[in-house]
């Protein structure tokens, strides 16, 4: 199970089950102060169960809980703004046994000072029992009014992955006045895993080769991923794009996750504005944004555009309506011809999670040597020169190492990422 500001993850029925379940939702209660709470959930096949375990805590605390069924994580978030609370069943991108819970005070998801209130017991006072209601959301027309309408009425491929954006994602595109195809609506016969970001994508590649591009969502509709003539974008040039539409709209404060692309940075600075570096992590990029009032942001691994005015999470569904409303114009071709000078690749190796620290820091020890700058806001990071950097960090989710390399020579980057996998995998020996 893990237990980080992403949420609480694990495999359902083997290290997450009802019980847990409850419990942290009993712990979450302490800090609902509006005593309301939104609730949603993906369409995992444990949703249910973990969506009546977490409301039952969350009542018998006297939480009122409004129930917005099965909805994408950027619709849970919009609504807790209202609320005040809200509680997101899904484990993102994790495979479909795994399931979980991801908690939003005041529109936003917790904060590392949060966190232990969630992992260790509290007792809560008793009180009247709470109530339950059905609720549905204004997010479709809300992100209209932030988009606007498209005249040209472009020809767009949707690739649900059997997730929880199938009726909101293609609505909200046809309403501001897309053509749209998609397919993979349900988890039943989906061709495709549940990150968008490691998958080929091969069905939506093809989808899209007579389509003016394509996206591609995870299974909570967090994550965004683009196609664009048949060819697979990196996730960094979801970002990208919401970056350029960002700048389009006047916005000049930035906060980037450590591990986005360099290209974003320099395209952002070349055009007057300014960026800082956060930890990677929605709730970490989201911390730095409201410590320093940014406009706008992500990370550029989990393809995670943010809009703090609309919402503060990683925004997929409203990310592929920005970018829809680009195609034809400068800002669009720019920023695309730009990143394409880059390289970016991520990569994982196997770690127990109780080794991670001590594999950082034997590479930590190793990178001192062959870098001339290291930055350790997060796992460590060499600076090889201007164009090229490497990244290792250990997963909020998983039980792995993560690889992120970066240069403006694709040959250079596979060398950086392969070299480093090396390296990690004999640290990693070295300490077991």
């Amino acid at each position: 199970m893990k237990k980080t500001i992403s949420g609480i993850r694990g495999i359902f029925g083997e290290d997450l089950n009802p019980k847990d379940v409850m419990e942290f939702a009993n712990n979450f209660s302490s800090l609902i102060k509006s005593k309301k709470c939104v609730i949603g959930k993906d369409t995992r096949p444990s949703g249910t169960i973990v969506q009546s375990s977490a409301s039952a805590a969350l009542m018998k605390n006297g939480i009122d809980i409004f129930n917005l069924g099965t909805v994408p994580t950027p619709v849970v978030f919009r609504e807790a703004r209202k609320y005040g609370a809200g509680l997101v069943i899904s484990s993102s991108h994790n495979p479909i046994e795994w399931n979980g819970l991801k908690f939003i005070i005041e529109g936003r998801g917790i904060n590392e000072g949060e966190l232990p209130q969630i992992i260790e017991h509290q007792d809560i006072p008793q009180s009247n029992i709470g109530t339950e209601e059905n609720i549905s959301s204004s997010y479709i027309e809300d992100a209209r009014k932030i988009i606007g309408d498209i005249d040209s009425q472009p020809e767009i491929a949707v690739d649900i992955g059997g997730g929880a954006a199938k009726g909101f994602a293609p609505e909200m595109l046809r309403r501001i006045g897309c053509d749209v195809k998609t397919i993979n609506e349900d988890l039943d016969g989906c061709t495709r895993g549940p990150d968008p970001t490691y998958d080929e994508l091969s069905d939506l590649v093809e989808a899209s080769n007579s389509k003016e591009i394509g996206f591609a969502f995870d299974l909570d509709g967090d994550r965004l991923v683009v196609v664009r003539n048949g060819k697979k974008q990196t996730a960094d040039v979801t970002l990208g794009l919401g970056v350029a539409k960002s700048l389009d709209l006047g916005y000049k404060r930035f906060v980037l996750s450590i591990d986005t692309s360099v290209s974003v940075e320099k395209f952002i600075k070349e055009r007057g504005g300014t960026v800082q570096r956060s930890k990677v992590g929605e709730a970490n990029v989201i911390d730095l944004m409201l410590k320093n009032n940014a406009q706008a942001g992500g990370e550029g691994s989990s393809g995670g555009f943010i809009l703090p005015e609309f919402n503060y999470c990683r925004e997929g569904i409203l990310t592929s309506g920005l970018i829809a409303s680009m195609l034809g114009t400068q800002e669009f071709s720019e920023i695309l011809n730009y990143m394409e000078s880059y390289t970016q690749i991520r990569d994982k190796t196997p770690v127990d999670a109780d080794l991670h620290d001590k594999v950082i820091e034997e590479v930590k020890s190793r990178f001192a040597e062959d870098y001339s700058e290291t930055i350790t806001l997060d796992g460590i990071k060499g600076i090889i020169d201007e164009d090229s950097w490497v990244l290792i960090r250990k997963s909020n989710t998983e039980d792995i190492i993560r690889v992120s390399a970066e240069s403006n020579n694709e040959e250079k980057c596979k060398e950086i990422v392969k070299n480093t996998l090396e390296l990690v995998n004999q640290c990693y020996d070295k300490v077991r």
